[in-house]
């Protein structure tokens, strides 16, 4: 097989597996094209995991990409690289501003929060059987899985309930991959107006969420030693967004897998398996995101099979094709499996080392009440359409489908 072309990704995400399998087969690591950056592709699990804890590989990409300034102006993914949070620093201004937010994911905050996640998952299903006739089907994905995320964030953040849709709209257009660069970058003004606007509101009327602690501890240290104000901006950023986009996609492709694998449901409903089983094996099966650019090499990285990640040259950690990797599954890598054995539903959807997701308790509490308390009410779900013919969301980072049709119950 020839590698030494890179290998183009689809910006539409057509066929996710089929280039997953394509990576795989090209090696451990190899060079992709990304919307015409060319990066390393790392889809082998170990040396994946490798990379994301060592010192030798950065997300700063200030600091350790050199076309960083030549490729920001015209790259759609630019904000990706571009913000200034946690998601993009490296060491001690990584550890700076990860302790500014771990608190607000404590286990006692996330405990917490459990009574208002189940009352909002409860009044999502009260509308749906209110609305949706017997036999007729309900775009579950529009109604269920993306309100449910949005309002616990929301929620979490102090974002209002008349502004929760807009942060929407233009989060949706960050994980597209299909916009033009001017598109790419009309949509960042857009949602940086909308911060600015809540940041406003929140210096002037104060509450108890994380918007105002941010606000609070940057106001207090006017000389931005704690967080400057770009930080505190783009940190809500990371927030609203990773707090959202990513939850939609587990209850999406969890419905999906249990709807199309009866038999595993019947584990779960004949007690083989719980709700967090599901969880863990959707997020192993159809992570929530499929690429996460971007990481650069600190250092030269000379890899298992001779090759070498030059200094400066940016890294995509391709954690789908990872999660189905056969060396860490075996030949079962494919299958959804609620009942999987060493070593278990593994994966890598919430990442790994320092910038594992700190929201990951959230997003597991999300998931297991939604989850149990859908399946509890619509007991005799199915999809209105066959498997084949749902269309995933035109992109080659996040992990959905346009829309989940879903008939809840039997026609009277």
């Amino acid at each position: 097989m020839d590698v030494s072309e890179p290998l183009t990704l689809d910006p539409t995400g057509s066929d996710p597996h089929g280039e997953h399998l394509a990576l795989r087969e090209r090696g451990p690591a190899t060079r992709v094209d990304i919307l015409g950056v060319t990066a390393w592709s790392v889809s082998e699990p170990t040396l994946l995991k490798k990379l994301l804890t060592g010192p030798d590989v950065s997300k700063d990409a200030r600091h350790h990409w050199p076309a960083f300034a030549e490729t920001v102006p015209t790259w759609p993914l630019a904000l990706w690289v571009a913000v200034e949070n946690m998601f993009t620093s490296y060491g001690s201004d990584h550890r700076r501003l990860r302790r500014m937010v771990a608190p607000s994911f404590s286990a006692r905050r996330v405990a917490a929060l459990g009574e208002r996640v189940e009352s909002i998952v409860d009044e999502l299903l009260d509308a749906l059987a209110a609305t949706t006739p017997d036999g007729e089907a309900a775009d579950l994905r529009e109604r269920f899985c993306y309100p449910l995320p949005i309002k616990v964030i929301g929620h979490l953040m102090g974002v209002p309930e008349d502004h929760q849709e807009d942060f929407r709209a233009l989060v949706d257009n960050v994980f597209a991959t299909t916009l033009t660069p001017q598109e790419a970058a009309d949509n960042t003004v857009k949602l940086y107006e909308v911060l600015d606007s809540l940041i406003a509101e929140k210096r002037d009327h104060p509450g108890d969420d994380m918007t105002s602690m941010l606000i609070a501890a940057r106001d207090e240290e006017g000389d931005g030693s704690a967080l400057t104000e770009t930080e505190l901006r783009d940190t809500l950023l990371l927030m609203i967004s990773a707090g959202y986009e990513t939850t939609v996609n587990l209850l999406d492709q969890a419905i999906t897998a249990l709807l199309t694998h009866p038999e595993q449901m019947a584990h779960v409903r004949e007690g083989r398996a719980g709700w967090a089983d599901v969880v863990e094996e959707t997020l192993r099966y159809e992570p929530a995101v499929k690429h996460l650019p971007l990481r650069f090499a600190v250092r030269d990285i000379s890899l298992p099979d001779g090759q070498v990640i030059a200094k400066g040259e940016p890294i995509l950690a391709s954690y789908a094709a990872a999660n189905r990797h056969p060396d860490w599954h075996g030949e079962s890598a494919d299958s959804f499996d609620l009942t999987r054995t060493a070593p278990g539903p593994e994966h890598l959807a919430f990442g790994h080392g320092v910038h594992f997701c700190l929201g990951a308790p959230l997003a597991r509490l999300e998931g297991v009440t939604a989850l149990e308390r859908f399946f509890a009410r619509f007991p005799d779900a199915r999809l209105a359409v066959p498997a084949g013919e749902l269309r995933p969301v035109p992109s080659l980072i996040t992990n959905g489908h346009e829309r989940l049709p879903v008939v809840l119950r039997p026609a009277a």
